[in-house]
C-alpha cells in the first residue's frame, strides 16, 4: 500500500474534539518526534483516533454503516445526486473503484490503523505502566475495529504500512485484530490503564469491555465459535462503550443524513426485512430505530435511535449483540438448548432493562428447535436489534443468506471492489471481486 501518512494532518483533527480541559498540539507546531515524545502527545494522538474513526463523512462510522446498510437493504436513497450513496443503492457493476465511499472506508480505516500503530509502538516508551496500559488499550482498540472494518467489506487488504504492500486475506486480518486485542486484554488485566490517561481523552469507550466485545465479534466472523464464547462471556452488559458527539464533533449519520431529505433514510417499516423475517408488529425495536412506522406523505421513513441529534452516542457494541453472539456460537456448535437461552434473553428484553433502552419485549422463541430454524431466527434478530451497525454485510454472508445474482437477493454485493488510487500506486493490488 502506499501510504504517505501526514501525522500533522492527523493529529490537527483533534483541535475540534469536545471539551476544552483535553490537551491538543497545535497542528502547525507538531511533528512526529514531538508527538511521539510526550504524554500530552500522544494523548493527541489518542484523540485524533476516536475523531478520524467516529466523526465526518469520510469516518469509517459513517461509511460502515452507509455501506453496509445499502448494501443490504437498510436504507433508501432520497438525492441521487448523492452518486456515490445511490450507486450503492443500486449495487452490482455499480460499485466501482471511483466510488467515495468505498475508498473512504478503504482509505481511512487504513489511516487510522496506521496511527494507532503509532501509538502502540511508543506506549512503551513512558515508564509509567498505566499509561503504557491506556495507551495500548486505545492504540489496540482502533487498530483491531479498523483491520474489523477492512475484512467486512473487501477480500483482500495490506496490514504492514509500506510502499507496494502486500495484500492479505481477510482471515488474516481478522487474526491480526484478534491478536491485537489478546495482547491488549493482557496489559490491562495486569494494570488499571491511568485515570490521568483516559481523563485527558474524549471518553466514552469501556476499555476493558470493548476488548472483549470485539474479540467475541472477531473471534465469531473467524468461525471460531469457542473462543467468542469465552470473549462474550467476559462483557459487562450494563457496561456503555460509545463514540461522543456534540455540537462540533457531531454524530455522522444524523449530520450528513437523517438531519434531513437529502441523501438517506432508512427503507421500510420493517427495516428492510422481507418475508419471513419481518419484524412481529409487537416489536418495541422497530420504533426503537424508526420515529414511526408510518411514512410521510413522500413515502420517508424517518429514522432515529442511535441517530436522533448531533449529540447523540453511537454505541461500539450492543449488550444484545453479546448475547445474539453466543446464540450464534451455541447454534455453530450445535448445543440448540443454550442457543435459545441467549435468544430468548434478547426476544424477552425489555427496554428498561437494556443500558440504551432497547428492548423487543417479545415473548421467548417457540418455532423448531433445529439448527437451521434457530440460525435463521438468530440472523433475523440481529438484523433488527443491530440495525445500521454496519455489521449485516458481513452477517449476511456469513449466515449464507441470498447474495447477488440469486432468486430472492438480500445483498448487492458480496466485497466491493479496490479503490484506484490503491490500484494506480500499487501493483499488488489483486483482481477486484466477483460481485
Amino acid at each position: 500500500m502506499r501510504n504517505k501518512l501526514i501525522l500533522i494532518l492527523f493529529i490537527s483533527f483533534s483541535i475540534f474534539l469536545p471539551s476544552c480541559e483535553k490537551e491538543y498540539f497545535n497542528p502547525s507546531a507538531a511533528g512526529e518526534a514531538q508527538v511521539v515524545s510526550s504524554v500530552d502527545g500522544l494523548i493527541a494522538l489518542a484523540n485524533g483516533l476516536q475523531f478520524t474513526y467516529s466523526v465526518g463523512r469520510l469516518s469509517p462510522v459513517y461509511n460502515t454503516i452507509t455501506a453496509s446498510g445499502f448494501s443490504t437493504g437498510e436504507l433508501a436513497i432520497l438525492n441521487a445526486g448523492n452518486a456515490s450513496e445511490n450507486f450503492l443503492s443500486l449495487g452490482g457493476t455499480f460499485v466501482d473503484g471511483g466510488n467515495s465511499i468505498v475508498s473512504a472506508l478503504w482509505e481511512q480505516n487504513h489511516l487510522v490503523k496506521a496511527n494507532a500503530e503509532i501509538l502502540l509502538k511508543n506506549a512503551t516508551n513512558f515508564g509509567d505502566p498505566s499509561f503504557q496500559s491506556a495507551a495500548i488499550a486505545y492504540g489496540s482498540i482502533y487498530k483491531a475495529l479498523s483491520l474489523g472494518n477492512l475484512a467486512s467489506f473487501f477480500q483482500q487488504a495490506p496490514i504492514q504500512v509500506v510502499s507496494n504492500a502486500s495484500f492479505q486475506t481477510r482471515e488474516a486480518l481478522l487474526a491480526e485484530a484478534i491478536t491485537t486485542l489478546n495482547n491488549a486484554k493482557s496489559k490491562v488485566t495486569a494494570t488499571a490503564p491511568s485515570a490521568a490517561f483516559l481523563n485527558k481523552t474524549v471518553g466514552g469507550l469501556d476499555v476493558l469491555n470493548t476488548i472483549n466485545a470485539l474479540l467475541a465479534r472477531y473471534s465469531l466472523m473467524s468461525g471460531k465459535w469457542d473462543d467468542a464464547l469465552s470473549a462474550a462471556n467476559t462483557v459487562n452488559l450494563k457496561a456503555k462503550s460509545t463514540f461522543r458527539y456534540d455540537d462540533i464533533a457531531r454524530n455522522p449519520i444524523f449530520d450528513v443524513a437523517l438531519s434531513n431529505v437529502n441523501v438517506f433514510q432508512p427503507i421500510s417499516a420493517n427495516l428492510g426485512l422481507k418475508g419471513d423475517l419481518i419484524p412481529s408488529a409487537d416489536d418495541k425495536r422497530v420504533l426503537f430505530y424508526l420515529k414511526s412506522k408510518t411514512p410521510s406523505a413522500t413515502g420517508i421513513f424517518s429514522g432515529t435511535g442511535f441517530f436522533a441529534s448531533n449529540k447523540t452516542e453511537i454505541p461500539v457494541f450492543l449488550p444484545g449483540e453479546i448475547m445474539l453472539i453466543k446464540a450464534e456460537a451455541f447454534a455453530r456448535k450445535n448445543q440448540l438448548s443454550d442457543a435459545k437461552i441467549e435468544l430468548d434473553k434478547v426476544l424477552t428484553k425489555k427496554a428498561g432493562d437494556d443500558i440504551y433502552g432497547l428492548g423487543a419485549e417479545l415473548a421467548p422463541y417457540n418455532g423448531t428447535l433445529t439448527q437451521e430454524a434457530l440460525l435463521k431466527e438468530i440472523y433475523r434478530n440481529r438484523s433488527i436489534e443491530l440495525f445500521m451497525s454496519g455489521l449485516k454485510l458481513e452477517d449476511s454472508r456469513r449466515f449464507v443468506r441470498p447474495g447477488p445474482g440469486t432468486a430472492g437477493a438480500e445483498r448487492t454485493r458480496n466485497f466491493y471492489p479496490y479503490p484506484n488510487n490503491e490500484r494506480d500506486n500499487n501493483p499488488n493490488t489483486p483482481a477486484d471481486p466477483a460481485i
